[in-house]
């Protein structure tokens, strides 16, 4: 299987509810040397483009609408020539960003889409929005989670427009049936595998976060 998956670290803020925090962001390439599918863009568009290179962008996946991952993505986008898919779910969230407007395609639920002769699959995983979506890619065992898993358990669920049962119920039903050597590729942070987070699911109830 020629795809291959790239990551870049951005920097840059977040602001929700009236407040702004700093964040470290990762962006993810899934591809080969012709051409690429990019996740979540976020913080430096330049920077992203750089690590394109050359090659055909032939999407820009959005795993939600918060500013720290949509903020750069129209930049980005013009400069690559690639259109923007964000569920509907999160409409309300890109208009924070982009007034008045809409994003170039919407994400449904099972879509798939092309990256060097591989599909990433869309799983909708709301909680942490409500349009959250994770990306599935079963050629190399991968799941691209955005905010919704971490390395330790689900993604914040404090702030507008986010749920805590509701992103309990995304993970358990749409990424924790997924095979246990899954590896859980997030928005921040490091990897981890759907087995090691597996075990923790009751903990993260009973904690409620």
């Amino acid at each position: 299987m020629a795809v291959r998956i790239e990551r870049i670290v951005t920097s840059g803020t977040f602001s929700l509810d009236g407040g702004t925090w700093d964040v470290d962001n990762n962006v993810w390439l899934v591809g080969d040397d012709e051409s690429v599918v990019v996740i979540d863009p976020a913080h430096d568009a330049g920077q992203v483009a750089e690590a394109v290179g050359g090659r055909t962008v032939t999407a820009v996946l959005l795993t939600h609408g918060h500013d720290d991952h949509i903020r750069q993505a129209r930049d980005f986008a013009e400069r690559v020539s690639a259109p923007i898919h964000l569920h509907p779910g999160d409409q309300v969230l890109w208009e924070a960003v982009y007034p008045g407007s809409r994003p170039d395609s919407e994400i449904a639920d099972g879509q798939r889409f092309q990256a060097a002769g591989a599909e990433l699959v869309a799983l909708h995983t709301p909680g942490h929005s409500p349009g959250s979506v994770s990306f599935h890619l079963p050629a190399l065992g991968t799941v691209f989670t955005g905010d919704t898993l971490f390395q330790g358990g689900p993604g914040a669920t404090g702030r507008s427009y986010s749920d805590f049962p509701t992103i309990i119920t995304s993970i358990r039903e749409r990424l924790l049936t997924l095979p246990a050597d899954t590896l859980v590729n997030p928005g921040h942070g490091d990897a981890t595998s759907i087995g090691a987070e597996a075990p923790h699911l009751q903990e993260w109830i009973d904690r409620g976060h």
